[in-house]
C-alpha cells in the first residue's frame, strides 16, 4: 500500500490535525517570505505525553518541476513527560516558521504527524 493512502486531510470535529499554512498575499519571485504552519489553530490539538504532534514537514512543488523540494522539518520533542504520570516542566507547541524563497509558482504542502491519528496534509498554491 502506498504512503499516500494513509495521509488524511479531513479533520475531526473536536480536535484539529490538518496543518494550517499561512503565507503573505504579496509573494514576489526570488524574494524571501515567511511560511507559518500550525496544527490546532482553530481548535487545539491535545499536547500531552500520550497524545501529541510529533513533527511538521514542508515541501514545495514548482509548476515546472518534476519533483517536490523538501523545505524543512520541525520536530516537537517536549510533550510534558515527566516521571510517572506527573506533568513535566515544558511543552513544545506544534507551530513552525520557515523562511522561503521561490523562483517559480507552485504548491506548498505541509504534513503533520500525530502519534495516535497518523499523517495529515494540506496545501496552498503560490502565485506571483
Amino acid at each position: 500500500m502506498a504512503l499516500g493512502n494513509w495521509i488524511k486531510s479531513d479533520d475531526f470535529k473536536k480536535e484539529k490535525h490538518v496543518p494550517v499554512i499561512e503565507l503573505p498575499s504579496d509573494i514576489k519571485k526570488g524574494e524571501p517570505f515567511i511560511v507559518t504552519v500550525t496544527v490546532g489553530k482553530e481548535i487545539a490539538h491535545p499536547n500531552t505525553p500520550g497524545h501529541f504532534i510529533q513533527w511538521i514537514k514542508l515541501y514545495f512543488k514548482g509548476q515546472d518541476s518534476n519533483f517536490p523540494v523538501d523545505l524543512g522539518l520541525a520536530e516537537f520533542n517536549a510533550h510534558g513527560a515527566a516521571a510517572g504520570d506527573a506533568q513535566g516542566p515544558a511543552l513544545t507547541e506544534p507551530e513552525a516558521i520557515f523562511k522561503v524563497k521561490l523562483d517559480e509558482p507552485g504548491t506548498i504542502v505541509a504534513e503533520s504527524y500525530c502519534n495516535i491519528h497518523g499523517l495529515w496534509e494540506s496545501s496552498v498554491e503560490v502565485t506571483f
